[in-house]
């Protein structure tokens, strides 16, 4: 039973590295990231990272994803998804030509610093979702438009990663998907026709059936089996179950049963599932690996966060969003989280990335994560204040 200590330790180092954050006047996701690195074997090595958290964390991502998609709303999405592609787009250029140039420069092989590109090319929106929360500017048109267009940005870098591996001549799907590129691409246009059909007519009916099942809590206990379903078939065809539980969520989203579920679901995310997310993130960085290769590190970290900055930024400018706003959906963007590290993690599978850089750059993509609360949080901050003075 040692993974229930571990569990309680974590949940115990999350609340408190949440509160003292929160006391400094800091996103509280910052100080929970900082626990994982502080429990890890970064520091103190009380936790390692094994099956147990890596299940944990994956379900705390998707009720996650989940959450952001019931809270989010659906017409705005609508309205923003032309601006939320051409930040998605330029907010990956922007990342792979500065990763690649750098694994050039650093003597990574031309598909390596391909690879290196495309694993920075990746968003974590549930990063940012968690600050937009706190600072009620999730259904912003800046916040939608962040939320457009990382779903966006998966699906886009799920598509140069099967591309590469195409190219590459090695096969990287841990979950068994289909070799032929051709098909997999067709898979998964399949499966996002699917979830329009399914969230238009089949989801609201399935969510007035479960007000007939005579077990306590029906709705919630379907909603949660829609969300984990919708995940796991995302993750069948190759794209990232964030991409499901957001569209579970947001369809949900669109019935008389949203504040309900969102009501019941969100205590079981984040007093269980989601600090374990938080932790895990932390958990894979070790300075060892990092000092061997600092200048690789600093460079990818510093560019990790200025390409996405700059790239989805300008892509809001030209989508006519205000130089405050741009700025602020760049910081949304930032963030690399759990995205770039599978990707990281399956590029060292199939040999796209060596064991010896391995280090440096999940410690870079974990730098971008840290950073994103602060740019994001600064960010708002003063598209706040710019509308306050316009408003005066």
């Amino acid at each position: 039973m040692e993974f229930i200590g571990s569990l309680c330790l974590i949940l115990v180092a999350t609340a408190l590295g949440g509160h003292i954050s929160a006391r400094l006047n800091l996103p509280a996701i910052v100080g929970e990231l900082l626990m994982g690195i502080l429990l890890g074997p970064a520091l103190l090595n009380w936790v390692q990272p094994n099956n147990f958290i890596h299940f944990f964390s994956e379900i705390g991502v998707i009720i996650l994803m989940f959450i952001a998609g019931l809270e989010s709303d659906l017409s705005l999405l609508k309205r923003y998804i032309r601006p939320s592609i051409v930040v998605a787009v330029l907010g990956m250029i922007f990342p792979i030509i500065i990763a690649y140039l750098t694994g050039l420069y650093f003597h990574f092989s031309n598909i390596e610093s391909l690879f290196l590109g495309v694993t920075f090319a990746a968003t974590s929106v549930s990063i940012s979702v968690v600050v937009l929360q706190e600072m009620k500017h999730l259904n912003s048109q800046e916040g939608t438009t962040i939320l457009g267009a990382a779903v966006v940005d998966d699906i886009l870098a799920v598509l140069a990663l099967s591309v590469l591996v195409s190219l590459s001549g090695n096969q990287v799907s841990e979950q068994g998907g289909p070799q032929n590129i051709g098909l997999s691409l067709l898979l998964q246009l399949g499966y996002l026709v699917l979830l329009f059909i399914l969230g238009r007519w089949v989801i609201p009916q399935l969510m007035k059936l479960s007000e007939k099942l005579l077990v306590p809590s029906s709705e919630i206990l379907i909603s949660l089996v829609l969300c984990l379903g919708l995940a796991y078939s995302a993750d069948l065809t190759g794209l990232s179950t964030v991409i499901g539980a957001f569209f579970a969520g947001l369809a949900i989203g669109q019935t008389d049963y949203k504040a309900l579920i969102d009501r019941n679901v969100e205590p079981i995310g984040y007093a269980v599932f989601i600090p374990v997310f938080f932790i895990s993130i932390g958990l894979k960085m070790t300075f060892t690996g990092i000092i061997n290769d600092f200048w690789l590190f600093l460079i990818l970290s510093i560019g990790g966060i200025v390409s996405k900055l700059l790239g989805a930024g300008i892509g809001a400018k030209v989508a006519s969003f205000s130089w405050n706003s741009s700025w602020m959906i760049g910081a949304g963007m930032v963030s690399r989280g759990e995205m770039a590290l599978i990707i990281a993690q399956l590029g060292l599978q199939s040999h796209l990335l060596s064991t010896d850089r391995y280090s440096a750059v999940i410690g870079a993509i974990i730098i971008t994560t840290l950073a994103a609360p602060f740019l994001l949080r600064s960010t708002i901050s003063k598209l706040r204040k710019s509308q306050d003075k316009l408003m005066d």
